[in-house]
């Protein structure tokens, strides 16, 4: 039965499943995270230290120039 008048059943149309949200990502390039961009520093955990991040290498590959523990993102 074919409703000519606009009222047809309701439902079913654009926009009214999921996945209409605003977006509350973080995004890229944010945080205290792997990949957290190339500015920064590499702190030691241990004795509070702070070297420039370098590009490239990851802080837990660096070594504290005071302490020698394992530099961490800050």
């Amino acid at each position: 039965m074919p409703f000519g008048d606009g009222t047809g059943p309701t439902g079913g149309g654009a926009g009214t499943g999921r996945g209409m949200g605003s977006g509350t990502g973080r995004g890229r390039m944010g945080g205290n995270r792997p990949g957290a961009g190339p500015g920064g520093n590499c702190v030691c955990p241990k004795c509070g230290a702070a070297v420039s991040h370098q590009i490239g290498t990851p802080c837990y590959q660096i070594t504290c120039p005071k302490c020698g523990t394992k530099m961490a993102r800050s």
